[in-house]
């Protein structure tokens, strides 16, 4: 049984220029100890779906439809006591923008032993014990002095590390990461990586990691959701969607990150804007923008399905490979051209190649 379950869930926000449906229809699972990262360009509703798991949408925003599941009770139907009780202490998130998530007029230490007052029956010394013990449980150098500095005392990186302590205070079984080394230098994207990978492994914590840097999700993740115009384009295992991508949008964003050794004088990129979510277009999100649209494309709007029909899965099955295009439905006259979609356009070379040379142990 999954730990998180999202049907059809539809988020829309009310503007002067008419109705946003920022998340439209998406599904998912996330399983215990599992980490799914949901990438995609900005705009795609990635953090929206986020916040839409603990009911953190504002107005003008509302949550129209679908279910959350969270441990086969349904997060939509809970009243607001129930979800005090439920964030923090069985869901945590984890902010994109930690300065902002932390209150500059309280120590950092201070701040998390509140998040473990509210959701424990501990003592003032308990807390604070139990607040040192986190941040040292996140690479926080000398714990016990720093428990009453201030935010403001702490660099970007180790802010975050902050932040993830205050969501850990609790021993949450999912952990929701909003962009968590966005503005962070390389160096400590890697500490932050390395520290929930070590958090997944020894909790069994879920995480769900929204981002749009596919080398963070190739690293950290076990499963991906690839998110376009509100809806999920495609979902499969990582190193599957990475070598064998089967969504022509999946395609240009493997083929935009940039390469060392590359033989390009300029990135590659996905053709066109993201549409409007006002008024998307008809049939295919994408098909704007799509090198391989037909006429069908803008009239017929695509099921995410399987995309090998010799050996299909359930939808519900983690290791499924689904992807919404009307070449897995047999409504394209001409089809996909594999060996043109696989390619990866900064340097001539498809990805089939590319893992072919891999498993042989040959330098890239």
């Amino acid at each position: 049984m999954a730990l998180l379950e999202v049907e059809d869930l539809t988020v829309q926000f009310y503007t002067d220029d008419g109705v946003v449906r920022a998340v439209d229809g998406i599904s998912y699972e996330i399983r215990a100890g599992e980490t799914v990262g949901l990438v995609g360009e900005s705009g795609a509703g990635k953090s929206v779906a986020s916040l839409a798991l603990l009911r953190l949408i504002r107005s003008p925003g509302e949550i129209v439809g679908g279910q959350i599941r969270f441990d086969g009770r349904n997060l939509l139907e809970c009243t607001d006591r129930e979800l005090r009780d439920l964030r923090g202490n069985d869901i945590a998130m984890v902010f994109q923008d930690a300065d902002a998530a932390l209150n500059p007029v309280y120590t950092v230490g201070e701040q998390i032993a509140e998040a473990v007052r509210a959701h424990g029956d501990v003592t003032d010394a308990e807390a604070r014990d139990r607040a040192i013990a986190l941040l040292e449980r996140v690479g926080i150098p000398e714990p016990a002095t720093r428990y009453a500095d201030y935010p403001h005392e702490f660099s970007g990186g180790m802010q975050q590390r902050v932040v993830i302590a205050m969501a850990l205070a609790c021993d949450p079984a999912l952990l929701v990461c909003d962009e968590p080394t966005t503005g962070l230098d390389v160096t400590v994207q890697a500490g932050i990586l390395e520290l929930l990978a070590e958090l997944a492994r020894e909790s069994d914590t879920a995480i769900q990691l929204v981002t749009h840097d596919l080398g963070i999700v190739a690293e950290l993740c076990d499963r991906v959701l690839v998110q376009y115009a509100g809806e999920i384009v495609e979902r499969a295992p990582v190193e599957e969607l990475y070598y064998d991508p089967k969504h022509p949008y999946t395609v240009g964003l493997l083929a935009s990150i940039p390469r060392l050794g590359a033989d390009s004088d300029r990135l590659a990129t996905v053709p066109g804007p993201t549409p409007s979510l006002v008024d998307p277009p008809t049939g295919c999100r994408f098909h704007p923008r799509c090198p391989y649209a037909e006429p069908a494309c803008a009239r017929r709007h695509p099921p995410l399905v399987e995309t090998d029909s010799e050996t299909p899965a359930a939808d519900d099955d983690p290791g499924a490979h689904l992807a919404a295009c009307l070449e897995y439905t047999g409504d394209l006259e001409d089809g996909l051209d594999y060996e043109v979609l696989v390619r990866n356009e900064t340097d001539g070379e498809s990805h089939e190649r590319e893992r072919e040379r891999t498993e042989r142990g040959e330098p890239e």
